[in-house]
């Protein structure tokens, strides 16, 4: 026992040292790009607002649908070790920020530490805001105290044990974590460097997209190669011209992230349709160039469960866009008749959709995804979301259908419209998904 006493001893010791060594925070403020929505010109509120925007705060700090007030936080995540909630980001003094100094703001968003002292938990993405420079942080927080103050109570972690545990977060933050800000190459277009600063500090579209291992951190290594989170999968976003969208016209990536469609592409839903209703449609186009141009350098990489897209599906090109072609029903029966029932009228039997493009599906990867997580997703929740005054919508059908009914859609969708034969979506698949 004593011998054990002094082994965590001795870890605890080791581990404070790593971290007081390994985390400290650079201190220097760096050079953030100019961005052509934020010029240092602009009126504070003015460029807050286009930062907060481009952050993409609102999504993950507003219950959605109507029940919950803008930024006042108590959107749960439920990951593997349990679930937290996101926190009120309002001015409201007591229950939200409004008694935090610009330093505690900025500690928070460089450091990962609140006002009170306690570390935050990297579901808050301070690993990628560490990049901001203190100047876009303040912006943010002075367009935050300017909005109305909402009165209500953060919900506390519901982690067990050792993961309930937040001063161990300074543990994993001497592993996994450097404080520092955004460094422009010089060696690299003014463009790019705006790009990266969108991709890897403001929008921190790594915190979706990277893999992650064992310690939840990001998996540098495969940097933006595809991830799954909340039941949807982020997928692969490098380069890679098979796997990623190294394949994608410059304009189709643009109009993926500010409309949330390219033709023959996909169309966004989940989470990246939240980012895009949110945040990336308001980019200015030299933004939202800038980051493709970034986008473009992102190492290849083929990244787990590699998705092959088969964009002529035979069953989805022989069918008209009235009637299937007969030979899909084969072991498919149950999902075409209900195809039949609630799909085929927008999205038409093969699958290049009427009356909104966002409902076409040949090309798409979700529909080439033999796990079938997004394609289950979307049947259970449907879509809603406004991009430039335009209304995109899809019923959901999770209370309409049971697991076995949303399993044989999903399992005939990807058969269809993908080729794959091999999708097992299983009813016990759909029931997981239904709890994320």
């Amino acid at each position: 026992m004593k011998r054990l006493f002094n082994l965590l001893v001795a870890v605890f010791v080791v581990g404070a040292a790593l971290y007081f060594f390994l985390n400290r925070s650079d201190k220097s403020e760096g050079e953030a790009p100019v961005l052509a929505g934020a010029p240092a010109n602009a009126a504070l509120l003015v460029r807050g607002e286009y930062l907060t925007k481009a952050a993409d705060c609102i999504a993950c700090h507003t219950v959605p649908g109507g029940k919950g007030q803008p930024f006042a936080g108590g959107l749960p995540f439920v990951l593997p070790f349990g679930t937290i909630y996101s926190s009120n980001i309002t001015a409201d003094p007591e229950t939200g920020i409004g008694k935090w100094s610009d330093d505690d703001f900025v500690r928070a968003l460089h450091d990962g530490v609140r006002a009170d002292g306690k570390r935050l938990y990297p579901a808050f993405p301070y690993t990628s805001y560490t990049a901001l420079s203190r100047n876009d942080v303040l912006a943010i927080k002075a367009y935050l105290f300017s909005l109305p103050k909402v009165s209500q109570p953060n919900r506390e972690a519901d982690l067990g044990f050792p993961f309930n545990q937040r001063w161990a977060m300074g543990l994993w933050n001497a592993a996994f974590f450097k404080s520092s800000r955004f460094e422009a190459d010089a060696s690299k277009p003014p463009a790019w460097n705006q790009g990266k600063y969108l991709a890897t500090a403001l929008g921190h579209c790594a915190e979706c997209h990277t893999p992650r291992n064992f310690a939840f951190a990001m998996d540098a290594d495969n940097n933006l190669a595809g991830e799954s989170i909340q039941g949807w999968r982020a997928y692969n976003i490098t380069s890679d011209a098979k796997h990623g969208i190294g394949a994608w016209s410059d304009a189709e990536v643009a109009s993926y992230l500010t409309t949330g469609h390219a033709a023959g592409r996909g169309s966004a839903s989940g989470p990246m349709g939240e980012a895009v209703e949110h945040s990336l449609q308001y980019l200015k186009p030299e933004d939202a160039s800038a980051l493709v141009s970034y986008l473009r350098t992102v190492p290849a990489k083929a990244g787990k469960n590699p998705i092959e897209i088969d964009a002529k599906a035979p069953w989805a090109v022989a069918a008209s866009a009235a009637a299937p072609a007969t030979s899909t029903a084969e072991g498919h029966e149950q999902g075409l008749r209900l195809f039949a029932a609630a799909c085929a009228s927008c999205h038409q039997w093969n699958g290049q959709g009427q009356q909104s493009a966002n409902a076409s599906l040949l090309g798409t990867r979700g529909v080439n995804d033999p796990d079938g997580a997004n394609v289950t997703q979307m049947i259970l929740q449907g879509v809603k979301m406004r991009v430039r005054d335009q209304e995109v919508y899809m019923p959901a059908f999770g209370k309409a259908y049971t697991d076995t009914e949303v399993a044989a859609l999903a399992n005939y969708v990807i058969a269809q419209f993908g080729n794959k034969q091999g999708a097992a979506v299983t009813p016990e698949f759909v029931a997981k998904q239904r709890t994320r």
